[in-house]
């Protein structure tokens, strides 16, 4: 199946056995989910002192242990869905999509049409802002990276110009919201998208956003200093 085959389908992640190293991607996989089950629990527990300061031990070592390790010598895939250049690319570094992500809730994007997509997420409490709901501005970066996800169906993708969040209602925690989000039209080098969350039948929020078409080689400049600040 083609990579627009894919997107068409609503492949909402790329499959990691395709890559070079597959069963490693695996086990990035599964350490996130396990480091997600620590942040959830980690946040609500009221484990006592001898407990919460032998997991820091534990951590502490392993995070020791990584450092031993070498790099990667480049980011595998995409760290966005804006600027992939392929709507159905591998984003497991992304940090709200990403699978091998710990730092993503993850969400989950697929293609709902020509020009529209839509998008599942469970925010759980690590991303609590008032009591019980997800803090506004987890919302506002989900919006940008569905609707970054969409306006890169027009097949000439940018960054965020401008992103305007309207919130309606407090977006409840531990619930599947669900995204909608369309590219709108298109104006010379302007893309302009607009998205809805909802949990269950009401709308929680929406947004609009705009982006502006860049050329490829100003990403791949972009990609070339974060090598070289990084020294890979």
């Amino acid at each position: 199946m083609s990579d627009e085959q894919t997107a068409a389908a609503g492949a909402p992640h790329f499959d990691a056995t395709a890559v070079p190293n597959p069963s490693v991607w695996q086990q990035k996989r599964r350490l996130a989910d396990a480091m997600r089950k620590v942040i959830a629990h980690m946040v609500l527990s009221d484990a006592p002192e001898e407990e919460l300061s032998a997991a820091a031990d534990a951590l502490e070592r392993f995070g020791d242990r990584l450092a031993s390790h070498p790099k990667l010598t480049r980011v595998m895939g995409s760290p966005e869905a804006a600027n992939a250049g392929n709507v159905a690319a591998f984003f497991d570094q992304s940090p709200l999509i990403g699978l091998a992500n710990p730092l993503a809730p993850p969400i989950s994007i697929s293609r709902s049409g020509p020009l529209s997509a839509a998008a599942t997420a469970t925010f759980g409490s690590a991303y609590e802002g008032p009591p019980g709901h997800v803090h506004g501005g987890y919302v506002a970066a989900a919006f940008d990276e569905v609707l970054g996800y969409v306006q890169s169906l027009g097949g000439n993708p940018g960054m965020t110009g401008r992103l305007i969040t309207h919130y309606r209602r407090p977006t409840p925690l531990h619930v599947e919201l669900r995204f909608e989000a369309e590219l709108i039209r298109e104006e010379g080098r302007k893309i302009f998208t607009e998205a809805r969350v909802f949990a269950g039948d009401t709308m929680t929020a929406e947004a609009e956003g705009l982006f502006v078409s860049i050329p490829r080689e100003r990403l791949e400049a972009l990609a070339n200093e974060r090598d070289r600040v990084d020294g890979k």
